[in-house]
């Protein structure tokens, strides 16, 4: 798990060797443990890197093997590298390291582009073919890890984050409406290849892009996610014994390929604490568990300790609580907006950020519960879309959008005002083909589209902070293939995640099973008063805020006059959504206030 970068020149002159050290210091929180370069001609590679496989020296990165004429850098981990290492040394392939970054190098080889069908993982690389003098990009089938690029008439450049890639100062850093747009209306889920800004984009998951030393680009999709019920009948005991096993298998895959100890983030949900089972059911001993609280508001707890504590007690785990006040929480707020890619609004990042923060000085790798209600639909919004009458776009919109689209235009300045851009992509994505039912539509297009923007972005981000690897059981490919299959009744019912529910009783204190859906909770970021009232008031009237013109006045003002009313159909704070875009720009984008790493 690292930070990667680099930057191919289009025009005939080589790297810009003064700009990598910059942009290496911006990932140097995503890999603390050893810093590289590499070059050959129009190439340059960087890489930052925390140690997980193969702690020794042989697998720092850049890693080349001039035998095959191939360099890589790569971020992520290779849960099936041992099988593929065995069945390329059986190719006549001789390995000089002991973890997964080699194994890909020699997939390559092997298989050339399809060696991503080969890999079982979380990933990001960049690869050099120094013979064919070609560039070689490919993210994960569930974009679980990140991979953002440029491109100018100069150089193509890659990053593991917008901010290395904002330390080049050629990158056209104006508002995308489209991204604008989607940032508004589905909280702040920008749907690959698009961000936030016009110069930067991101990899789509399940893709990889092809380029050449003349800047010849080709993009190919490998891989599908369908939603369609199998030929031959199952019943409800046979589809709980199979994603019982396939769940065995996703939490074993994540735990056996790691040289350091592996933890558990336990929110206290059903999610994280069935993980906690079945690594106990596994085998695991000593296991580590972290979870953290908040201050609680007059309308709601801000922890969830009384479910976690009984999960830890019964399985005898190596517990840690951290409880954060909320001083603490605004006081690290801008330091977690330097730390996110994009402009994240979910109330639990700086919760995220703060966890982490405690639990990297006690492991490396956690396991971690996303994914789970979005695969076997746990969220309340699914059956309420199901039982809804009009259209695809109108069923989902009813119940998910943060503002119509006449909303956002009261919202924002005229420069950014256009089509009703994410109704047209959603609807869009919404009626691909390989789906059955309604909600294998809208399950399918949360995993394969939006959990990939909100939770597992934001996971990701807030755990590298601070070198620390999250895996997420419930994302292995797999599972998520299995699950898709699944009849809606064994997902929506019993209140969701009805499978689950049967796979962990007995296993879980029926209090954890039986619970209604909790959140991360934050309060303070839901129910905006006091000092996070008026650091927001601060953000959106800063002297940049008025500059940057991207909010009508009247709508902030509006805002401003009753925070507590203006929530979305998710019940996020639109005041808190207004001012976390406008900080995260004037941290991390406007020249007089950009992070330096």
């Amino acid at each position: 798990m690292c930070g990667i970068c680099g930057e191919l020149t289009l025009d005939g002159q080589g790297p810009d060797l003064t700009l990598m050290p910059a942009m290496l210091a911006r990932l140097a929180r995503r890999g603390p443990d050893h810093e590289g370069m590499w070059a050959d001609g129009p190439l340059l590679f960087g890489h930052r890197r925390l140690s997980v496989i193969d702690l020794s020296d042989r697998s720092n990165q850049p890693m080349v093997d001039p035998e095959l004429g191939l360099a890589l850098v790569f971020n992520g981990a290779i849960y099936n590298y041992r099988e593929l290492r065995q069945e390329l040394q059986t190719k006549g392939y001789r390995f000089f390291s002991g973890g997964d970054t080699e194994v890909i190098l020699k997939a390559y080889a092997e298989w050339g582009e399809q060696c991503v069908e080969h890999l079982i993982g979380m990933f990001a690389f960049a690869l050099w073919n120094l013979r064919e003098r070609t560039l070689f990009l490919a993210r994960d089938r569930l974009g679980i890890k990140p991979l953002y690029y440029s491109r100018t008439p100069h150089a193509f450049r890659f990053a593991s984050n917008s901010q290395a890639l904002l330390a080049a100062p050629d990158v056209d850093t104006a508002i995308d409406p489209v991204g604008l747009h989607c940032q508004l209306t589905v909280h702040a889920v920008i749907p690959a290849p698009r961000t936030i800004l016009q110069g930067i984009r991101k990899l789509p998951p399940a893709t990889t892009m092809t380029i050449d030393a003349q800047g010849n680009q080709r993009n190919r999709v490998y891989w599908r996610l369908t939603a369609r019920r199998p030929v031959e009948s199952r019943s409800e005991a046979e589809w709980t014994d199979a994603v019982h096993d396939a769940l065995r298998l996703a939490v074993r895959r994540r735990l056996d390929i790691a040289d350091v100890p592996v933890g558990v983030l336990l929110s206290g949900g059903l999610d994280s604490s069935l993980l906690v089972a079945l690594l106990a059911e596994s085998g695991v001993h000593d296991l580590r568990t972290f979870s953290v609280g908040f201050e609680d508001q007059p309308e709601e707890k801000g922890n969830e300790f009384e479910y976690s504590d009984p999960v830890a007690a019964r399985y005898q785990t190596r517990h840690h609580k951290y409880l954060i006040p909320n001083d603490q929480v605004l006081k690290r707020l801008p330091e977690a907006v330097t730390c996110m890619a994009e402009p994240m609004v979910g109330q639990d990042a700086v919760a995220f950020f703060l966890l982490s923060e405690q639990v990297s000085q006690a492991v490396k790798v956690v396991q971690s519960g996303q994914g789970a209600d979005e695969v076997f639909g746990g969220y309340f919004w699914y059956p309420r879309m199901v039982a809804e009458s009009g259209t695809d776009l109108e069923r989902f919109r009813q119940h998910y959008f943060d503002r119509d689209h006449a909303e956002f235009l009261e919202t924002v300045g005229p420069a950014w005002q256009g089509s009703d851009y994410t109704a047209e992509l959603i609807a869009e994505r919404l009626a691909e083909s390989g789906a059955d039912e309604y909600l294998d539509q809208v399950l399918r297009l949360d995993v394969t589209t939006l959990i990939v923007d909100d939770p597992v972005k934001r996971v990701d981000n807030m755990t590298m902070a601070w070198g620390l690897e999250a895996r997420v059981p419930f994302l292995d490919h797999e599972l998520v293939e299995l699950a898709m299959q699944l009849p809606p009744e064994l997902k929506i019912g019993s209140g969701g995640k009805q499978v689950l529910k049967k796979i962990a009783r007995g296993l879980l204190p029926d209090a954890v099973i039986d619970r209604p859906k909790g959140y991360f909770p934050v309060p303070a970021l839901k129910f905006v008063r006091g000092p996070f009232l008026e650091f927001m008031r601060d953000t959106v009237n800063s002297r940049a805020c008025r500059e940057r013109g991207l909010f009508q006045r009247t709508y902030l003002d509006r805002l401003l006059a009753e925070p507590e009313a203006h929530h979305t159909r998710l019940l996020g704070s639109k005041l808190w959504h207004s001012a976390l875009l406008e900080l995260w720009l004037q941290l991390n984008v406007d020249p007089a206030t950009r992070v330096n790493g």
